[in-house]
C-alpha cells in the first residue's frame, strides 16, 4: 500500500468511505476491508455509523495501531467546547481511545474559524486524536486555517474525480504541506462508462474505476471508495501493480470541468 505523507501523518493511499452504510452491513464491509489489506477506514458524525465501524474494525481482529481510522466533526459542533465533548461521544461509538485524523466536515460560516480550529488542537492536546485537517474547504479557506491553526493540519479532503477539476486546490493543499484526499473518487460509479477510462484500462487489463484511482494516487492524492460489494473491495486496491504514462494522465485531466461536481449531501451547508 503506498502512503501519503504529510505533517507526520502516514495515510493509506486507498481507503474505505462508509457514507450511506449502516447497521451489520456496514460493520461487514468494514470487516472485510480490513482483512483483504485496507489500513485506512473513513467515517464521521453525520453518517451515523461510527458504531458499527467500531463494530467492524474489532471484528477483523487487527490491533489498533495497525489501521488508520478518520472521523469528522460536523458543524453544528463547531463552538470549541462543543467540539471537543462531541469527538469524545465519537470516541465512545467508535469503542477507541484516539482516532489517527480528525476533520471539520464542512466549512461553517456561523462560527469563526479560528475558534473552531482552537477546539480542533484542543482535542489533539488532550489525547483525543493523532492529526487534524480539515473537508470541503476551498483555496481561501485553506490558506485562512493553515494561517490560524496553531498546530499543522495534515489533509483536505474534498469530492475528486475525473469529471471535476481540483487543480486549484490541489495545488494550495501542496504548497501548504496539506496532503488530499478524494471522496467519490469514482464519481459513484460513473466512471464505468467513461470511453477514454475504458480504452486506457483496456491496455492494461484494468477497470475504469481501477484507472481512476491509479491516477488519483499518481497525483499522490488518497481516495476513500465507498462500496458494499466485497468484489469491489478488492478491485479498489489492485492497482499498484501498473502504472499510467504522462500522456494517458494528460488524457484523463482533459475529462475534468470546475462544473463537475456530482456529490449532493443535502444536509451540508452551500458554500461556494
Amino acid at each position: 500500500m503506498l502512503i501519503i505523507k504529510a505533517n507526520g501523518a502516514n495515510i493509506p493511499a486507498i481507503g474505505l468511505g462508509t457514507w450511506e452504510l449502516r447497521g451489520r452491513a456496514c460493520a461487514r464491509i468494514v470487516e472485510q476491508a480490513l482483512r483483504l489489506g485496507y489500513r485506512h477506514i473513513d467515517t464521521a458524525q453525520v453518517y451515523e455509523n461510527e458504531r458499527e465501524v467500531g463494530d467492524g474494525v474489532r471484528a477483523s481482529g487487527l490491533k489498533r495501531g495497525e489501521m488508520f481510522v478518520t472521523t469528522k466533526v460536523w458543524t453544528n459542533h463547531f463552538a470549541p467546547n462543543d467540539l471537543v465533548r462531541s469527538t469524545k461521544e465519537s470516541l465512545v461509538r467508535l469503542r477507541m481511545t484516539e482516532v489517527d485524523l480528525l476533520l471539520l466536515h464542512w466549512p461553517n460560516p456561523q462560527v469563526p474559524l479560528e475558534e473552531t480550529l482552537g477546539g480542533l488542537v484542543h482535542a489533539q492536546e488532550l489525547g483525543l486524536t493523532r492529526h487534524i485537517g480539515v473537508s470541503n474547504f476551498t483555496v481561501a479557506l485553506i490558506e485562512e486555517a493553515v494561517a490560524k491553526s496553531a498546530a499543522p493540519l495534515v489533509c483536505n479532503q474534498v469530492e475528486y474525480h475525473p469529471y471535476l477539476d481540483q487543480t486549484k486546490v490541489l495545488a494550495a493543499c501542496r504548497e501548504n504541506g496539506l496532503a488530499m484526499v478524494a471522496y467519490s473518487p469514482v464519481a459513484k460509479g460513473r466512471v464505468k462508462k467513461a470511453e477514454a477510462l475504458n480504452r486506457i484500462g483496456a491496455r492494461y487489463g484494468k477497470t475504469a474505476a481501477q484507472v481512476c484511482l491509479r491516477w488519483l494516487v499518481q497525483q499522490n492524492v488518497a481516495a476513500i471508495p465507498r462500496t458494499s460489494k466485497v468484489e469491489r473491495l478488492s478491485e479498489n486496491i489492485e492497482i499498484f501493480d501498473f502504472a499510467l504514462d504522462e500522456a494517458e494522465m494528460d488524457e484523463i485531466f482533459a475529462m475534468g470541468t470546475r462544473g463537475g461536481r456530482i456529490t449532493d449531501f443535502g444536509f451540508a451547508p452551500k458554500w461556494d
